[in-house]
């Protein structure tokens, strides 16, 4: 079956539908990883996007249970250069484009990726559509993918309930975890190190939570705005007021810098993808992160009398962590929990470990 991709700057490519048949708009972003798909797709932080996969071969090793990182996927839509019709792997448990018609996301392949992911490179993240339908109308088309907007995001993909996650081995400490759109694999990082975890809904008021005494609290990932989400980041405020631990990825991140008088702002393109350089401003020392953010904080916003800048990205410079003065709060742009990889920043959870007062079962 064919289908079109159709831009918000009225550029079209044509196609053959992946996936299920139908249409879909979503706001259009690029990733340059070479694998880990299926963690992508399910990386809740793609809530309301599509995805344009820039490496041409996508599908290879088909899907199985154990990658996913939330318990269904996320992207709106999936774009590819080639689907592998087939997957070859000892894991492998079906194909892709089975996968993705289960969960009834919309894709295309045959269209040129690099190309596409020039336009957002050079024109910033826009909005897209994908239908499969023969004869539409552009116009119409076009007043429905720019009228799109990616909103409440991090009420779509939060848990409805607390969850609790038992530490592996002998249990070391126990660790509050606000999920905003959290990956699994984060999850098992503080299991796997002694933590029992009790992962809590975004809107979970925070003295419910420091109620409990935990040794610390982590701030997840999640997709969207980080200055849509007002409330939340009034109980963030109260995580950064009170006296325990706090690590804070991604969305966590920002969403902490809003609660101490910083400033976020959206990025021309993001970054997105398992190859971006790092540097740990007291280390003096480069990492290469995955990545999956559309906004940063502001570099001139951040007080220096509330935190200090220990993270800069080498290629854009842009701000990718914080170290806070009050010393027991830490927050990162990237990913130290990867999924897909590099695992070259995991050492972020031993620190936090560390300042909740140290054991590591790994």
């Amino acid at each position: 079956m064919k289908a079109t991709l159709v831009l918000s700057n009225g550029c079209v490519f044509h196609g053959q539908s992946i996936g299920a048949s139908g249409e879909r708009v979503f706001e259009m972003v690029f990733n340059t990883s070479m694998t880990g798909y299926q963690e992508i797709l399910t990386d809740p932080s793609y809530a309301g996007q599509g995805i344009v996969m820039s490496y041409p071969l996508i599908g290879n090793y088909g899907v199985n249970h154990e990658d996913n990182e939330s318990g269904r996927p996320w992207a709106e839509a999936f774009i590819v250069r080639h689907l592998a019709s087939r997957g070859s792997n000892f894991r492998c448990e079906g194909t892709l484009d089975e996968y993705l018609k289960e969960h009834n996301i919309v894709g295309i392949q045959g269209v040129d990726t690099r190309a596409l992911t020039r336009i957002l490179r050079n024109q910033g993240t826009m909005n897209g559509m994908i239908t499969c339908a023969e004869n539409f109308s552009m116009d119409e088309a076009l007043e429905k993918i720019r009228a799109y907007r990616v909103e409440g995001t991090v009420e779509r993909v939060t848990r409805q309930a607390e969850e609790e996650y038992p530490a592996q081995g002998r249990q070391l400490r126990r660790v509050a975890m606000m999920d905003f759109g959290v990956k699994e694999n984060m999850i098992r990082c503080l299991t796997k190190r002694g933590c029992a975890v009790t992962v809590y809904p975004a809107h979970t008021p925070a003295n419910t939570v420091l109620s409990q005494g935990y040794d610390g609290v982590m701030l997840s990932n999640g997709p969207g705005d980080p200055a849509d989400n007002v409330e939340i980041i009034e109980q963030v405020r109260k995580f950064y007021d009170a006296n325990i631990p706090v690590f804070a990825v991604c969305l966590g991140h920002q969403l902490m810098a809003l609660a101490t008088g910083a400033k976020t702002r959206k990025m021309r393109f993001g970054h997105r993808g398992g190859n971006h350089p790092v540097k740990d401003v007291a280390q003096g020392r480069v990492y290469i992160t995955s990545q999956n953010h559309g906004y940063c904080v502001c570099e001139d916003s951040v007080d220096p009398a509330v935190a200090e800048i220990s993270h800069i990205n080498v290629n854009d410079g842009s701000v990718e962590g914080l170290r806070y003065c009050k010393g027991n709060v830490f927050t990162v742009q990237f990913h130290p929990e990867a999924s897909p990889g590099p695992q070259d920043t995991e050492y972020l959870f031993d620190r936090f470990m560390d300042m909740m007062g140290g054991g590591r079962n790994a």
